[in-house]
Parts: C-alpha cells; structure tokens; sequence
C-alpha cells in the first residue's frame, strides 16, 4: 500500500477542481454507502465523474459475499488503476476488512474498515490532504446521485447483524448491529426528496432488526417515514423473513410505501435450512408470504436461494425446486455455494460436486424465468403508475426503463425524452421479446382513477 501521505509516482498534488469517481458490487448496502459518501465528497465541492471519465480520486467498495464476489473486487480495483493510474485509490467493504482476504497489489493509498466507512471522506480528507473547496460545494442532496446517473436513492438504517446463518461471512466483516436514528434517517429522506428523489430504498444488513439497539423497530421507523417525509415512493429492501409483526403489514395500507419484499429463503428444504443455521422454516415462510399477499393484491416476492450447500442431496434438491415453485416468486438471485474461510458452514463435510451445482443452478434458473413470466403476464392490460429510470435500448429500439411499484420492470415506448425522474401513468400492453419486462404506452391518468 502506497503511503498515504505523499502523492503516487508520476502524480502532482491535487488541483482546486478534485473530481471522484465511486464504483461498488455487492449489496444495495455498498450503494446506500457510496451514495452517501458522493454528497459528502459534493458537499466538499468536489466533482462526481461518471464510469470512464478521467478522476483525481477514485473510491471502491468492495463485497466478499463469495469467493466470486472477491474475485470481482479484485478486478475492480485492479480496472480503476489502470484506466485512472495518477488517481488515488481508496478502498473499503468487506473484502478489504476482512483479514483472509488478499486484495493484491492493487496501488492503494488508503484502506477503511466497514467500522470507519462512515466517516470514509473526513479520514480520505485528512489522510491524502484534500483540499475544501467551499466557493464550490453543495449540499447534500440528490445531485451526487444524479451525477451517476441513478433515480432511487438507497438509504442506509442500520449496519451489522446478530445472527451467524453458517454460509455468511458478512458478519465478521459488518459487526455487530448498529441503528441510525429515526430522526436522522427522516432527515436525510427529506432533503433527497427536497432535491427532486422521487423513491427511496431502505437498507441495512439485518434490515428486520432494526432498532434492537435503540428501543425502537422496523415497524417505527417505516410508520415515522410515511408520516414525515414526504418522497412519493418508499421501498424497503432486503429483509429476513423473521422479526416481522402483524403491525408491519398495517404500512401497506399507504401506497407510498411499495408492494414488494426481497426475502431471503436460501434452501427450501428444512434439513438444510437447519444446517444454514436459518431462524425460519420452510412453513413459516409460506405463511410469511400468505400474509404479505393478503395485506396486497399482487405482492411481489423476490428471494435469494444458495445451489448446493455442503451435503445437499437430490432429495432436498426436489424439495428446494417443489418449494419454490409453490411460492411463485417474481425473481430469484441463484448463488452457487463456495465456502468462505471463517464461517461454519466451510468445515461441513460432503460438498457437492461443481457440475451438480451448475446442473441445479440451470434447472433452477429456468424455473425462475417461468415463474417471472407467469406474473409479468398477469399484469397485462393494466394502467400502473411507474418511476421512469432512464432511456435504453433493446431490439425493438430505444424504450424508457422504469420500475412498476411491485419492482416489476417496464419499458415504455414513445414516452417524451425529458421523463428520467418522473412518476408516469401507462398502459401495459404485453410483454418484451425476451419475456424479461412489461411493455408499456405512456397513457393520461383517467380523473378520480386510481393507477395499480
């Protein structure tokens, strides 16, 4: 590592105009994070550079969820050297505090914990001598993200978690859990709305205990934010699906708050969610899911599922495969189990095979691109009140990208060029050539009609 102190080789002291580029993987976490430390760094009058423009400081964060996602942070890190060599490079996430992890020679000035990442900018400022260029500066708002082309903006409510699931390694690198007050994060939710933030995500490690260490609760938090904020859409993040009360459900009744829910499952067998070390069977998250569906019409649940856990056998297998599709889910993240080095689960014997994994990845896979379909399908026909994203592009030629309230994504044609940012009424009309989106038609809201 590069003393932090002194400038790189070839590289001259910082110049008045500082510009920084911010890059992640992982989590929405790492991006409640990076977002974070961009209106900081603007607040200092700095500039935000966008993916391949050059910049003087270049800040990663990286993930180590698995073997794959080090391996990728690693390639980050290794990118950001090349394509900006007289940058200095500050790194933190999880891969950079856990010990076992080697992120190579990689040029690093300086290295933050997850214990520090809050104050990531004050000790970048003080340890590489930035500059404060106050005749420049902003306020912490929304500009930051916009200057990285994002509309939502993650909000981060709590860091850490209690539990020890045997497959996870984020605990040791996140620690124990820590809550922002509710007060801060209504706060920050309001001056992200003031600057034009039309939807916020709410985001932690152990999202479903929040509060533990404040007297407080998810269920208080979400209830405060509705009441004093005003962003027109609010959505929270992954949660685990335990520490939910029949309260939570209440939230729903306001439609600010979002119909959808990414829960975790893992396994859909017991026997491995038991070896998981999971606080949740199999029919208690069917219950879980029953509940979320009877408090709204058209609940959209996304989980993830881990492919081939130490001693998974066929018969569990079928069990995970039968589960799932009973549920119906409308995505699933599929991660091939790699052990990590400091859980529990890397010391169980009977490991499966790779190619089992890949098997049961495919298989799995092709359930789940069956199952989004099947509820894609069923929204045919409906007029949806969308957040537009940004203009794209795919076969059938440019279309707007936008998030239907259930997370559904919709691609909109003949929309007006300015509509990035903004809350637009459609039509939906069927569904895209490669069955992965809704398309839609911009459509005038009818008076006293209520979109879905």
């Amino acid at each position: 590592m590069r003393d932090p102190a002194r400038p790189a080789a070839g590289q001259t002291a910082f110049e008045s105009d500082v510009r920084v580029q911010l890059q992640t993987l992982g989590c929405r976490l790492n991006e409640a994070e990076l977002e974070h430390w961009a209106r900081q760094f603007r607040q200092r009058g700095y500039s935000i550079a966008t993916s391949g423009e050059p910049a003087d400081l270049v800040v990663i964060n990286t993930c180590a969820v698995t073997a794959e996602a080090v391996r990728k942070s690693r390639k980050l890190l290794r990118r950001a050297q090349r394509d900006n060599p007289h940058a200095r490079l500050v790194v933190s996430g999880c891969a950079a505090s856990l010990p076992e992890q080697d992120l190579g020679d990689a040029g690093i000035d300086l290295l933050v914990p997850n214990g520090d990442k809050d104050r990531l900018v004050e000790i970048a400022a003080h340890a590489l001598d930035l500059p404060l260029m106050p005749a420049t500066a902003t306020e912490p708002a929304a500009d930051a993200l916009f200057a990285r082309g994002r509309q939502r903006a993650f909000v981060k409510i709590q860091d850490g978690c209690r539990y020890q699931c045997t497959f996870c390694i984020t605990t040791n690198a996140r620690g124990a859990e820590r809550s922002r007050p509710i007060a801060d994060i209504c706060s920050e939710i309001n001056n992200l709305s003031a600057a034009g933030i039309r939807e916020v995500v709410l985001t932690g490690v152990h999202a479903g205990g929040y509060g533990g260490d404040l007297g407080s609760s998810l269920t208080e938090l979400i209830a405060a934010v509705l009441d004093d904020t005003d962003v027109p859409r609010v959505r929270l993040g992954s949660v685990e699906p335990w520490d939910l009360p029949d309260a939570f459900w209440g939230l729903f009744e306001n439609p600010r708050f979002m119909p959808h829910l990414h829960l975790p499952l893992q396994s859909g067998a017991d026997s491995v969610l038991k070896r998981m070390a999971r606080r949740c069977k199999s029919a208690e998250f069917q219950r879980l899911v029953e509940r979320a569906r009877a408090a709204v019409s058209d609940f959209n649940v996304t989980t993830d599922i881990i492919v081939g856990f130490p001693g998974e056998t066929d018969d569990e297998w079928r069990r995970t495969m039968g589960f799932v599709e009973r549920i119906g889910f409308g995505h699933l993240h599929i991660f091939a189990y790699s052990p990590r080095a400091g859980t529990l689960a890397a010391d169980l014997p009977l490991r499966v095979p790779d190619g089992v994994k890949r098997e049961r990845g495919r298989e799995l896979h092709a359930l789940g691109q069956r199952m989004k379909r099947d509820l894609l399908q069923r929204f045919v026909g409906r007029s949806l009140a969308v957040l537009v994203e940004s203009r794209n592009e795919d076969e059938a030629g440019s279309f707007d990208a936008a998030l239907a309230p259930s997370y559904l994504p919709v691609r909109i044609r003949g929309a007006a060029r300015d509509a990035a940012n903004s809350i637009m009424p459609v039509r939906v009309l069927g569904l895209s050539n490669d069955a992965q989106a809704l398309e839609a038609a911009p459509e005038p809201p009818a008076p006293g009609r209520a979109l879905s």
